[in-house]
């Protein structure tokens, strides 16, 4: 049986998450003009994005995970049992996967292929070389692209459902809770996740994939529990209102290392190996600082609800299956069109947006779409009665 307690809808939570997605969607489009590698880039770069980008690249997908695993406590507690649980959220996120994989993605995919010389046609490269599981141009099948987020998020369920199922809920409380006795929130994780990151980093290579990235799983993956215990924690709460100012000085205090070392080693430049485990350590240490100052943000000041909230919180899965190759495919098809960088930036982002938002309204009313796009199935509308 399932022993996870009931838990309370925190509305900050929900306007975390949803903010958390905008900034994503900002954050790639800005990556089309930043100065770092990506997928497409704009004929012109801008060193002027490297501090904002710098500021917010530490903490804002360490974030969703700790949102995530709060979001799971909630949704497990509704579950009869933690088979049902594993069986849903499977459902849940591995339909959305494979619906991507195989319509979303090909587009995106076949974008780097030209940019890698492949003069193939759309159509021929999703009918073919999509599918080839050999390297080619750098790819091969299976390509998740964006949605390696979904894969970790799924994997990371499963391992909380056998560690429900072996352990249970109190354990994995236990675990974090200890983190509320004095200042421990905020040394005891900073330590942790900086020293995971600096053991490894030079031993495993720094790249997503699910049986590789050990460097990013010693990150995410406690996040994510931390995140499940703090649904059912009073006394971790009291410890963020307590201790989020110091919290939030010593993430300030790490941005300078992240910024200027960002500032000083640009293009190939690399630093070296000990001023690059400091980046890392800093960068690892800034994103729990600024969590915790956000989680406070959240209890504090958004924990109230809005008309807006629920439909924003439903749209955040299909406008992040979508975002992606909408704004790859844009960005390699527009500079050719002679706007200026900051007519373009304003054209992906708007553009990338209102496809987000058609994405979901579309969606939502089409009952065999709705679990394609990560959207839970509909609920029949009560008959209206006659008068």
């Amino acid at each position: 049986m399932n022993d996870v307690a009931p838990v309370a809808r925190h509305y900050g939570i929900d306007w975390l998450r949803i903010g958390a997605f905008g900034l994503l969607i900002i954050y790639h489009v800005a990556m089309v003009f930043a100065p770092w590698p990506w997928v497409v880039k704009w004929p012109e770069t801008f060193p002027s994005l490297i501090v904002p980008m710098a500021l917010l690249t530490p903490w804002r997908i360490p974030l969703l995970f700790v949102v995530a695993g709060f979001a799971t406590r909630r949704l497990i507690a509704r579950m009869p049992s933690i088979g049902a649980f594993a069986h849903q959220r499977s459902v849940r996120l591995l339909v959305p996967l494979a619906f991507a994989m195989l319509v979303l993605l090909p587009p995106e995919l076949w974008v780097r292929a030209r940019l890698a010389g492949d003069a193939d046609s759309l159509a021929r490269f999703w009918l073919n070389d999509y599918w080839r599981p050999w390297a080619q141009n750098g790819r091969g099948f299976p390509q998740w692209e964006h949605m390696w987020f979904v894969v970790y998020l799924w994997a990371y369920t499963m391992v909380l459902a056998l560690l429900l199922a072996r352990v249970g809920a109190g354990r994995i409380q236990a675990w974090f809770e200890w983190l509320a006795v004095g200042r421990r929130i905020i040394w005891a994780p900073m330590l942790a996740l900086a020293g995971a990151k600096v053991a490894l980093m030079f031993v495993v290579p720094e790249t997503q994939g699910l049986t590789t990235d050990w460097s990013g799983h010693a990150g995410y993956l406690p996040l994510f529990l931390f995140g499940f215990a703090l649904g059912g924690s009073p006394a971790l709460w009291r410890a963020v209102r307590q201790h989020w100012v110091g919290a939030l000085v010593i993430a300030g205090l790490c941005s300078l290392v992240v910024v200027g070392v960002e500032l000083q080693y640009q293009g190939a430049d690399v630093p070296g190996h000990a001023l690059m485990a400091a980046n890392r350590a800093a960068r690892r240490a800034m994103a729990w600082g600024v969590i915790i100052a956000l989680l406070r943000l959240a209890d504090g000041m958004l924990n109230r609800d809005h008309p807006l909230r629920r439909p924003l919180a439903e749209a955040v899965f299909p406008a992040y299956l979508i975002h992606h190759p909408v704004l790859v495919v844009l960005a390699w098809v527009i500079p050719s069109w002679g706007m200026s960088a900051g007519e373009g930036f304003v054209f992906l982002l708007s553009v990338t947006a209102a496809a987000c938002v058609a994405c979901y309204v579309i969606g939502r009313d089409i009952p065999w779409l709705r679990p394609l796009i990560g959207l839970a199935p509909a609920t029949p509308r009560p008959a209206r009665r006659l008068a």
